[in-house]
């Protein structure tokens, strides 16, 4: 089987792509069962790279049935080293602005019944999250977005929550008091790499103010930015 030495997770919006050369489609059982979709193989630059769609073709796996360790663990089979995790967010803070990317160095977790490690029984787990996302990987991203002249948020704080349902005003208000970013899908995404010894970033794109700001989220917005 061929291997990748770097991994792009696609989130909403992102089904393929549309970056590599001469790609292969490799289909991956785990002990967890298929990841979302079948992995896409290929070379960028020079690099060997894999790709996967989170959501699977057509979006369809919400972000509270994603089988994320199916999905993790097929990564890791093919030898990846570094995960690019793409994602669709909303803002909790004003200059935190729609169209604006963002490289969290930190998360609050807020989910409630995703299975999030491996070590199911048998052995001890413990893993330090302090600094949860790559350091490397977040300068090598910042840096970039500076010289490609795209607005992005250096540093910022990811409270992930279940889902698919979006915030109350009640609960927009509270999260904004701790975090500046919100979304759905990276935890445990970013605690399963952790658990394999891979690194991880967040690329996360804000589509636009939660509703704090007295404009309920839609859909057809978040899809548009």
């Amino acid at each position: 089987m061929k291997q990748a030495e770097i991994a792009i997770i696609g989130g909403s919006g992102v089904y393929e792509s549309e970056l590599l050369e001469n790609v292969e489609n490799v289909e991956i059982d785990t002990p967890y069962g298929k990841p979302s979709a079948p992995i896409e193989l290929g070379t960028f630059k020079g690099k060997s790279v894999a790709f996967l769609s989170r959501h699977g073709p057509g979006h369809k796996y919400t972000a509270h049935s994603v089988n994320y360790r199916a999905n993790i663990w097929a990564l890791h089979e093919l030898g990846v080293e570094r995960i690019i995790g793409v994602g669709a967010v909303g803002s909790l803070k004003e200059n935190y602005r729609p169209g604006d990317l963002c490289f969290p160095d930190q998360f609050i977790d807020f989910t409630k019944k995703r299975t999030y490690t491996f070590r199911d029984e048998g052995t001890s787990g413990h893993i330090s999250m302090a600094d949860p996302f790559c350091p490397y990987l977040r300068e090598l991203f910042s840096s970039s977005a500076n010289e490609l002249g795209i607005s992005a948020q250096k540093n910022g704080t990811y409270i992930c929550i279940e889902g698919p349902r979006f915030s109350t005003r009640a609960e927009s208000r509270m999260f904004r008091q701790f975090a500046d970013i919100i979304g759905m899908t990276l935890v445990p995404e970013v605690t399963l790499a952790r658990e394999m010894g891979m690194c991880y970033v967040s690329v996360a794109m804000i589509t636009d103010y939660d509703v704090w700001a007295e404009t309920p989220v839609s859909l057809e917005e978040v899809m548009e930015t």
